[in-house]
């Protein structure tokens, strides 16, 4: 193979190859390389989560997280029409039970004005009308949400990147980066029909989408950064099979403004099944999804970062009634009976959790918006949060944008 490309991109989520396949449609002449170390692309949190196309309610006016969503709604949905992946436009209804979640929907409700996105108030009656099984004081009603496979189209774009020209290496894990003036010299382990070899691939320009990793990728470069990837274990449960038609559109709770997690919502999945979930439990290991995960790295990695001390203690409470609930199951029926009275503890089957890439700074505070690092021949996706996965092409876009002025500055 190869060893010598013009670009490397690290990570096969859909952040990352979104970012390839629109770099080689841009640089066409150019040698792109997309390395991966498991053996598919959408192996982490692209294909754990609840494949929602967001609108864009929850994100402050101005932030990145903002504009990415609100142009990767549309993006995302003219890629799903042009390669015939299904999509179903379900809307969504954000519940409010009580009347702080009231207040919490009013003010949800003005950032939507801000923000430019179309939604309806519903009173108790209008909500009782559109979903007969779901109770509540009112609720906001965000037409434009849809429900997708997200495995399914990072796998098309994946094939677009390859139709272009870019080449896939999987199994590949990345152990040691050097930059240089000219270049940027990467080792790797590649795993080939059981046995391990150890590569060195040297690229004009590199660009790491490393999700789980992000943090790991910069320290490899000696790039000085604030932030640490904490993971957060987010179960899931999926509905006995007669409770499919349970609800007509997706339902979520009122989220708590100073948390960056939505909250236990029922997904329509695109499926027909519907799912539960997630929770917000910390992780002892980064990718986790099995029903007892520690890591021994990870762990020690995590205590010894005083960011992972700070935000524990900021949200304790709130981080003892997640593990509560994900210890006992009635208690995690409880965030969805609250809304949702007639599903039962026998309703809830298993389903594969996922675990979120949450960046924490050294002082506690939760990164809620994207976070980006660079060198002088590399950029770093530090942070990518919901929703990265509707808003992949639009960060795809940005990414290639700062490359370019990159090489325009540099003439790399």
């Amino acid at each position: 193979m190869d060893t010598e490309y013009d670009y490397v991109v690290v990570g096969g989520g859909i952040v990352g190859v979104s970012t390839a396949w629109q770099l080689q449609q841009r640089y066409p002449e150019s040698k792109i390389l997309l390395l991966e170390k498991e053996t598919g692309v959408a192996q982490h949190q692209t294909g754990h989560n609840s494949g929602v196309i967001h609108a864009g309610v929850y994100y402050a006016p101005g932030s990145m997280k903002a504009d990415f969503c609100k142009r990767g709604v549309e993006r995302t949905l003219a890629f799903c029409r042009a390669h015939e992946i299904p999509v179903e436009n379900c809307g969504k209804l954000l519940v409010a039970t009580n009347a702080v979640e009231q207040q919490r929907m009013m003010a949800l409700y003005e950032r939507c004005q801000v923000n430019g996105i179309e939604v309806t108030l519903l009173d108790q009656a209008q909500l009782k009308l559109a979903e007969p099984n779901i109770i509540g004081l009112g609720a906001i009603y965000v037409a434009s949400t849809s429900i997708v496979d997200y495995r399914l189209v990072t796998e098309h774009m994946a094939l677009e990147f390859e139709a272009n020209g870019g080449i896939i290496q999987l199994e590949t894990k990345v152990t040691a980066l050097i930059e240089h003036d000219d270049q940027i010299i990467i080792g790797c382990v590649k795993h080939d029909k059981e046995k391990v070899k150890e590569l060195t691939i040297t690229s004009q320009f590199l660009i790491t989408c490393s999700g789980l990793m992000a943090d790991r990728m910069t320290q490899l470069l000696g790039i000085k950064t604030d932030f640490q990837i904490i993971p957060y274990r987010g179960e899931y449960y999926r509905l006995d099979s007669r409770h499919n038609r349970v609800v007509n559109h997706l339902i979520y709770p009122i989220p708590d403004p100073d948390l960056p997690f939505l909250g236990v919502h029922l997904t329509r999945m695109i499926d027909g099944s519907v799912t539960v979930g997630p929770n917000a439990v910390q992780g002892w290991k980064r990718e986790g999804y099995g029903a007892i995960n520690v890591s021994v790295q990870d762990t020690w990695q995590m205590l010894t970062f005083s960011g992972f001390w700070n935000v524990t203690r900021k949200h304790i409470k709130t981080g003892l009634t997640e593990l509560k609930n994900s210890w006992w199951k009635a208690g995690y029926l409880k965030a969805v009976n609250k809304y949702c009275p007639s599903i039962t503890v026998d309703d809830l089957k298993p389903y594969p959790a996922g675990i979120r890439a949450q960046a924490v700074l050294s002082d506690g505070t939760l990164v809620h918006d994207f976070l980006f690092a660079e060198s002088a021949r590399s950029l770093h996706v530090c942070n990518a949060p919901s929703p990265a996965a509707t808003s992949a092409i639009p960060i795809g876009e940005y990414i290639c944008d700062k490359v370019t002025n990159k090489r325009n500055d540099s003439e790399l």
